[in-house]
């Protein structure tokens, strides 16, 4: 007879941290992952949110964050990279992607969030703007009790293997395929 316990679920280890990835061409990955760091709020837990792409619009989370103390948002990115109203070669785009990465690397070392958001890394990555190599290594850092979510489209096979989670957001319907503008509150 075929052992019924491997297929239930196990007690969570509340000290041992995940890996998540939020990805795919849908809206929701910024959100869903700031959904998370509020729930972690809720527990008294500290998160930093580092932003790799998003850097020179105002945006809501902003605002937001600036009013939870145990949230750290810190825009690592030169904005958006080759669309909209990019205006900044690709090599200060790299630099910051880069210092941005440095600045995780030393915060994750200083073991001093439950949670860290490396938001829009896996653009950062598929752009060529970060290295495959450094970010997996990011990952090698992780203290054991530590979460770690990575969200942007593109998520690299390597990254989605090392992940516990990964979350695919698909785009069905989009209003600004209709000619609907990006919505103050909804989109940004």
């Amino acid at each position: 007879m075929p052992d019924e316990s491997a297929n239930k679920p196990r007690p969570a280890d509340e000290r041992r941290g995940l890996i998540l990835v939020n990805t795919g061409d849908g809206k929701g990955k910024t959100t869903a992952a700031l959904g998370t760091a509020l729930r972690a709020v809720g527990y008294g837990q500290k998160v930093l949110v580092i932003q790799f792409i998003k850097g020179t619009w105002h945006y809501g989370e902003l605002d937001a964050v600036a009013r939870i103390p145990e949230i750290t948002l810190v825009r690592a990115g030169k904005g958006f990279y080759k669309i909209i109203d990019d205006k900044f070669t690709e090599a200060e785009h790299r630099e910051a992607a880069a210092a941005g990465l440095a600045f995780a690397r030393e915060s994750i070392a200083k073991n001093e969030h439950s949670l860290v958001i490396l938001d829009e890394i896996n653009v950062a990555v598929s752009l060529g703007l970060l290295d495959l190599a450094d970010v997996i290594g990011l990952l090698d850092l992780k203290p054991p009790h530590m979460s770690l979510i990575l969200t942007g489209r593109n998520a690299h096979p390597d990254v989605i293997a090392r992940a516990d989670t990964v979350t695919e957001m698909r785009e069905i319907k989009h209003a600004f395929k209709q000619g609907i503008l990006a919505k103050r509150g909804i989109d940004f």
